[in-house]
């Protein structure tokens, strides 16, 4: 069932996808916000308290709604993952950002790309050249996928129900609202990077198995411990290798300029890298859906004939 409720989802979300779905968003902020003002009291506990109070109510009312609906038809239970994947995971949720910063390339309107890159990653005010907006484009496209596909997908399929999707989205969005908050944030970003561990190796050995193999490794074991975050780290500097382009690299923001390491092998970041990008995280996505088929079809012949 759980690679049906999987397929079901993502064919929905590409023929009318929820966008940024901002009454979730918005739902989601004002909880997160509410929090803040009750809990944050600027120590690792107090951030504690708020990240249980925040998370394991949906998770527990998730899965005790999944076993009622399994026992009274398990059409219901379909549906109900199929809703919760439908919000929590999707290439569109986040896709046309990348879509139109491709398209306004294409048409050779340089201002434009900036301006959207701006609005996906927050406004810096730095006029960017046309190979850092590529560069950067590629790397908030690599860490959305992985967030809004990949790590969703592992944690749906390790807990029960949809209560593993839920889980990972809600500790995600948690660790980034939460980052500036000092001791207040240190769990929520703690939790997060358990749940980020397996799911950022599995997402870069997709990204090897697609695209260069020797490369992805390579990158992987030599450059992703220089970057600042070592999850966000595996995950471009596998999907830099795989690629075989160059990403990271100092970029100038509004605090000054960030010294961040150079990451992937092969040539600067162009154009036509976009295509790449789109290309490689489609495979990666097939190759996960047709690994969770061939192993549930293993499972029900195993069944059969025992």
């Amino acid at each position: 069932m759980s690679v049906v409720a999987i397929i079901l989802a993502l064919l929905i979300e590409q023929w009318r996808p929820l966008g940024e779905h901002k009454g979730v968003s918005s739902t989601l902020a004002a909880w997160a916000g509410s929090l803040e003002r009750s809990f944050n009291g600027g120590a690792r506990e107090h951030g504690l308290t708020a990240w249980l109070v925040a998370v394991l109510p949906p998770v527990a009312i998730s899965i005790l709604l999944h076993a009622l609906l399994s026992a009274a038809n398990w059409l219901l239970a379909l549906a109900f993952d199929i809703a919760v994947l439908y919000l929590t995971l999707g290439f569109r949720q986040f896709s046309h950002y990348f879509t139109d910063i491709q398209l306004a390339l294409k048409s050779g309107d340089i201002d434009r790309a900036r301006v959207l890159l701006d609005q996906w990653r927050g406004a810096s005010g730095v006029v960017r050249t046309r190979e850092e907006v590529v560069r950067l484009s590629i790397e908030e496209a690599l860490l959305a996928a992985h967030r809004h596909v990949f790590g969703v997908l592992l944690w749906y399929l390790i807990f029960p129900g949809p209560s593993g999707a839920i889980l990972y989205r809600l500790a995600a969005y948690l660790a980034a609202r939460w980052r500036n908050l000092g001791g207040f944030a240190r769990f929520a970003e703690q939790a997060f990077h358990v749940l980020e561990w397996p799911a950022v190796r599995l997402t870069a050995a997709a990204f090897a198995l697609v695209g260069d193999f020797e490369n992805t490794v390579y990158c992987w074991r030599t450059q992703a411990r220089t970057w600042p975050d070592p999850d966000a780290g595996v995950l471009l500097a596998a999907g830099a290798g795989a690629m075989g382009v160059r990403l990271g690299m100092p970029v100038q923001e509004m605090d000054g300029l960030q010294p961040r390491p150079e990451l992937g092998v092969g040539e600067e970041a162009d154009g036509p890298f976009l295509d790449t990008t789109v290309g490689m995280l489609w495979r990666a996505l097939v190759l996960w859906v047709a690994v969770l088929a061939g192993a549930a079809i293993v499972a029900h012949s195993s069944r059969f004939w025992s």
